[in-house]
Formats: C-alpha cells, sequence, structure tokens
C-alpha cells in the first residue's frame, strides 16, 4: 500500500526549501553592492555600491571597497570625506586607504581620522577628474562589536571658489548576519 503524504505538510516542506535556498543567496548578494534594501530611509538614487572582502564578521578585521558611480561627481573632486554613525566603534588604519580612479591607484597626499567628528578625509595629490569612477580601498578594518546595518556617508569637496562639502550619496554596510 502506498503512504499518501498530506498536501499542506508537501506545501510546508517546500515553502521551507524555498526560504532557505532564498535566504543563501541573499547572505551572499548582501555583502556585494547594496543588496537588497527596502527601507533604508535613503533615496534609492542616493544608494553607492560597495563589498566587503572579508564577511564582515564583527569584531574582525575586513577591507572595504567603496564605490562612487562617475555620474555622482559632475565637477572635479579635490577631498572625498566618509562620515559614520555615532553607534559605529571600528576602527579605521589610516596608512592602509587607497584611492582608486577609473580602476587605477592614484597618488594621496594625506588621509585624516578624526574620531570626534568621525570622518575619514582623502586629499588626492591631483583633483580626480569629473565624471570618474571612484572606488575607495580601506583595507585593516576593525569591524564594529555588534551586528548591524550602518550609513557611511560620502561627501565631495569640488576644486574651485566656493569650498563647500557635497553629498553624493551612502554606503548601506551590513556587518554580521543581517538577513
Amino acid at each position: 500500500m502506498v503512504s499518501k503524504i498530506p498536501f499542506t505538510r508537501t506545501v510546508s516542506a517546500l515553502a521551507i526549501a524555498v526560504g532557505l535556498l532564498a535566504s543563501t543567496g541573499t547572505a551572499l548578494f548582501a555583502q556585494s553592492l547594496p543588496g537588497l534594501v527596502i527601507f533604508s530611509g535613503v533615496d534609492r538614487d542616493n544608494i553607492l555600491g560597495y563589498r566587503l572582502d572579508f564577511e564582515g564578521v564583527p569584531r574582525r578585521r575586513d577591507r572595504y571597497r567603496l564605490r562612487i558611480s562617475g555620474t555622482k561627481l559632475p565637477t572635479a573632486v579635490s577631498q572625498l570625506t566618509i562620515t559614520y554613525p555615532e553607534n559605529y566603534d571600528g576602527s579605521f588604519d589610516t596608512e592602509d586607504i587607497e584611492l582608486r580612479v577609473e580602476g587605477q591607484e592614484v597618488p594621496v597626499s594625506e588621509v585624516r581620522w578624526s574620531e570626534e567628528i568621525r570622518e575619514v578625509s582623502i586629499y588626492p595629490v591631483d583633483s580626480i577628474p569629473a565624471n570618474s569612477r571612484v572606488e575607495v580601498v580601506m583595507s585593516n578594518v576593525r569591524n564594529p562589536r555588534r551586528a548591524g546595518m550602518y550609513y557611511f556617508n560620502a561627501l565631495i569637496l569640488p576644486t574651485g571658489d566656493i569650498p563647500l562639502r557635497r553629498y553624493v550619496g551612502t554606503w548601506i554596510i551590513g556587518i554580521g548576519d543581517t538577513n
């Protein structure tokens, strides 16, 4: 005699299997670019892409690759500043921060990290040309102690007469199991 499995049990097992497969794919995808962000409070046009090379494990060392598309930089840039939230208790190694423009590393005259006002400022030797794709590579970063979503903002100082920083976007960085 053939045993019959009730329809509801089959559907439940199938739903669990699909959920597990979807969450695994989401976990891998979430560590690259912005991932799926539904209720962030940041306009979709202002979300910037990023990648964490070592999976964003709390309290561990990591490498952040923070990207800004060329469309976000309509003018040449003399300074790039990254601000981060008060609850981010990680640390940065200013000696291990690179600036890449259109995929090529460019010389940096100085990197300043101000813990008091929670910002890292990067000064390229030569201005970054307008409409250039930029990547900030922050190596030897100590991730914060707690898992969570951390909003890092990108501000630029355009070259020219008026020295006013301009917001260009936000990296919503997921540390730990944020799914």
